[in-house]
């Protein structure tokens, strides 16, 4: 899992701590990256509450700034100063009474005087010295690697440099695939540069994520424009033709480029170690002991320059342990370095990856269980004990949402599941639910890179703190690399409940109250704008949380039109043009076909309007016909020729209902025992209108065998020999769901009850964008509690959800026969608000007899061969 146990056996080791009799202690720090600074804040901290002792501490970094967050470096590319990565500040330290000396590289250590002398020939006495010096870049051995442009990716110093270079470059390569070579490669994507990623190993990550999760990993990467070379060992780099450099590989093959970073590992940084005979690892790094104490009883080392039971800690988290346990030694504490869970979980370049343990399930006895999604880029793994009752290992790429639960059952040795694989299968009604906090013992580690109990959140709690930024205050959790934030939040919500306290769910800043709350504030206060709801129960002018969610409850109560004046601001881009944009700025049209069932004319009327329009032309899994491509100023004519035919929008830009999907029935089919298409049809026709808190999908099959995958949506309807049978709250999406069946053999009236109550439910109670499943499965109670609403009518508002939903029914309108009957209305949908002309930077391609949009390289070569920007219009347009 991850974890290193056993004490080893130094040589000249003397394992003692200070004598606390002393008045004065002199600490000397070599090094302030992010755990020589860790340890300084230990120390000075101890410093406050035990004031038998005095410890003077004295920083020496090598570095022409105080502590800053490598963690998130590759964010200086996006916007972040080095001020914004800045851990501290010398009025801080100042502050805390610590010394500090910029630009002060060590260059002697003189053991028998107990001193340390710098570059500039200052020379400090110590008591302790912590040797807090990290590590430094590999650069591997090729020839014509010591040119201008060729980089590592280490200090703020070396972004300057890499943001300089990027500046005269068009193409950028890194040479390395591991975790800091990948944060690399999107320092240089998002410095604008081709980037390009060089491994030698025949995978990304090889020692994060296994062969199936390497692949999902490379896929990903690559679609996002970073190209990939795995298997290649670079031999010179020359002088290029068309760029600054040639990389010529082992293979014979070459790859030119006008930058060159080098990301491929770290080495620990033990030159004086090395000088001044401490006890060294046979490839590096300094031996410590549990209490980081090296071969000198004076001597400590922590983070990456240390090394423990033979092995080096790459990870933050790890080196902050290592300097709690050297501040408690020479505080007379007991805290103890014993190895630490290497577990990461971290977003490279968009695309979540997660480690955790015995990824490569090289224990003996280990199995595997395996789930990969390749439509949604999905790959997860777990490694669990012969036994299958232990958690040894997990790696998970595209969707991390499972990490936590999986990190406190490897931690904590909880037993899983009987059926171990339902953790990282998608969501359906036998899969266990997410470990609750309850379900955590006290010593399981909420975060690691502060090594913050349950317990010390329970401290926290016990001590004063009374929220969630108190508890952060004072423990740091969630104050590191951040990936703790979300099972933070879990143990704090549930700490707070324990003890009576509410928990605030306030939709944003500019309202203190949830969707749920703000919904009856404006069915029960006939609130009917949002300048109004503001007015009286908010502050300021609103945001890009509230202002949709707003919208959303608007709709749902009122059902106006959502582009009258009082509504558009609230609407996002999608809904404000009543279609959904695409990649390249276009919109789609798609007409609602009930039930999936169109009659020939109606076939010949969307092929015509098609192909007037050149757009792009797909029947959907939802039995509906998209059409893409068409531009902000042809959608009214093009739902003039729609509606004119018969068609009515089919709402496939807004949080609604999509589609009801069906098979042919009865009617057709051979097996049917019910009517399938008609009564697919009805509901469409009569839930058409509802807007919700997300997006809402129907099935009706017409008997067991299933056809329309009922059992994936929100309302699933499986006809049977005597009626009905109701399913509610499934999904597909990014985690599938089934849903549960709700009643059985139910008549047409009753299925439309139930159906109308748990909707209007759904509507009044959900939160904001939440799905139906994930707003059942949240309710105390979950699927009894709903029936029990639903069918018993136990909260007395089964007749009121259904004079809301008859509602609904009652004041349906097509939003698009309103949209082109109004000139005001019309008036949005052009290009130019000064101009009738079209975009001319909408560029198409023909690919199978069809239109999609352009790619870059494609628009490139245009603009390249075209001698004028008409000239390209031209060509595309053809």
């Amino acid at each position: 899992m991850g974890f290193f146990y056993g004490q080893i056996s130094l040589n000249k080791h003397i394992d003692q701590g200070i004598n606390m009799s002393a008045n004065t202690v002199n600490i000397v720090v070599v090094g302030n990256g992010m755990v020589g600074h860790h340890f300084v804040e230990q120390i000075t901290n101890h410093g406050k509450t035990d004031d038998s002792v005095h410890y003077n501490v004295t920083v020496l970094s090598a570095e022409p700034r105080l502590a800053y967050d490598r963690v998130h470096l590759s964010e200086y590319f996006s916007g972040k100063t080095a001020d914004d990565l800045a851990l501290t500040t010398p009025e801080q330290y100042s502050a805390l009474g610590v010394d500090f000396h910029l630009d002060a590289a060590v260059v002697d250590i003189d053991k028998q005087a107990k001193s340390v002398k710098t570059k500039s020939g200052q020379t400090f006495a110590y008591d302790k010295l912590i040797m807090a010096t990290g590590s430094y870049p590999f650069v591997p051995p090729i020839e014509g690697n010591d040119q201008p442009h060729c980089l590592v990716y280490r200090t703020i110093e070396d972004l300057e440099d890499i943001s300089a270079s990027s500046k005269v470059s068009k193409t950028g390569v890194v040479v390395g695939g591991g975790l800091l070579g990948l944060e690399a490669a999107n320092a240089l994507r998002e410095a604008g540069l081709e980037t390009h990623v060089v491994e030698f190993a025949p995978q990304l990550m090889a020692v994060q994520v296994d062969t199936g999760g390497g692949r999902l990993l490379r896929d990903k990467i690559e679609s996002l424009g970073v190209q990939v070379h795995t298997q290649k060992a670079t031999q010179r780099i020359e002088a290029g033709e068309t760029s600054r450099y040639r990389m010529c590989f082992a293979d014979g093959d070459f790859l030119e480029t006008d930058m060159i970073l080098f990301s491929a590992g770290i080495r620990p940084q033990d030159t004086l170690a090395r000088q001044y005979d401490l006890n060294i690892g046979e490839r590096g790094g300094i031996i410590v002991n549990n209490h980081c104490l090296t071969s000198d009883p004076d001597i400590y080392a922590i983070g990456e320059c240390a090394l423990w039971n033979n092995f080096i800690f790459g990870l933050v988290a790890p080196g902050y342990t290592m300097a709690r346990a050297a501040a408690s030694h020479i505080t007379g504490g007991d805290v103890e370095f014993l190895g630490a869970d290497m577990s990461t979980k971290l977003k490279l370049m968009g695309v979540e990856v997660g480690s955790i343990g015995d990824a490569h399930a090289r224990i003996p006895g280990a199995q595997t269980y395996i789930y990969e999604n390749q439509p949604d880029g999905v790959y997860k793994k777990i490694v669990v004990n012969r036994e299958q009752s232990v958690l040894l290992g997990a790696v998970l790429v595209g969707d991390t949402s499972d990490y936590d639960t999986l990190l406190q059952y490897a931690l904590n040795g909880i037993d899983l599941p009987e059926h171990p694989e339902s953790l990282i299968l998608p969501a359906s009604g036998d899969a266990p639910a997410g470990l609750g906090a309850d379900a955590l013992p006290d010593t399981a580690t909420i975060c690691s890179c502060h090594n913050v109990s349950k317990g010390d959140i329970i401290a926290a709690f016990d001590g004063g703190a009374c929220d969630l930024s108190a508890v952060k205050s004072c423990t740091k959790a969630s104050t590191g690399c951040g990936g703790c934030s979300a099972l933070l939040k879990t143990v704090v919500d549930s700490e707070l409940g324990k003890r009576g306290v509410e928990v605030k769910k306030d939709i944003c800043e500019h309202f203190a109250y949830s969707r749920q709350e703000l919904y009856h504030m404006v069915k029960v206060g006939k609130i009917k704008s949002f300048d109004a709801l503001v007015e009286k129960h908010g502050h300021g002018l609103g945001c890009e949380i509230c202002k949709p969610a707003v919208g959303s409850i608007m709709a749902s109560v009122w059902n106006d039109f959502v582009l009258e004046k009082p509504h558009v601001a609230l609407q996002d881009t999608n809904d404000t043009y009543l279609g959904n944009m695409q990649k390249n700025g276009t919109y789609s049209v798609v007409p609602r076909i009930a039930g999936g069932e169109i009659t020939p004319d109606k076939l010949i009327v969307l092929g015509q309007v098609a192909k007037k329009y050149n757009l792009y032309t797909k029947v959907t899994g939802g039995q509906r016909i998209d059409l893409f491509g068409a531009r902000v100023e042809q959608l009214p004519p093009i739902w003039e020729a729609l509606i004119a035919a018969g068609f009515e929008t089919g709402h496939a830009y807004a949080k609604s209902l999509r589609t009801v999907k069906s098979c042919v029935g009865s009617t057709w089919c051979r097996y049917g025992v019910q009517d399938s298409v008609g009564q697919a049809i009805d509901l469409e026709n009569r839930y058409k209108g509802l807007r919700a808190p997300h997006k809402i999908k129907f099935g009706v099959s017409g008997c067991t065998r299933e056809c329309a995958e009922a059992q994936s949506k929100d309302i699933g309807i499986i006809a049977t020999e005597n009626g009905w049978n109701l399913y509610v709250c499934g999904n597909g999406g990014m985690k599938p769901r089934h849903g549960d069946l709700f009643a059985t053999d139910l008549d047409d009236a009753t299925l439309v009850k139930y159906i109308d109550r748990v909707l209007m439910f759904y509507v009044a109670t959900a939160d904001r964008l939440q799905r139906t499943s994930v707003w059942m499965d949240n309710l105390e109670g979950g699927l009894a509690y709903l029936q029990d609403v639903v069918i018993n009518d136990s909260l007395g508002l089964g007749e009121e959800l259904e004079r809301q939903m008859q509602h609904i029914a009652d004041t349906y309108q097509c939003e698009w026969k309103t949209a082109i009957e109004s000139e005001e209305s019309r008036k949005r949908f052009r290009q130019f608000v000064n101009s009738d002309e079209s975009d001319k930077q909408i560029v198409f391609v023909q690919e199978r007899e069809q239109i999609r949009p352009a790619t870059e390289s494609e628009l490139d070569e245009l603009k390249r061969s075209a001698k004028s920007a008409e000239q390209i219009i031209d060509v595309e347009l053809v």
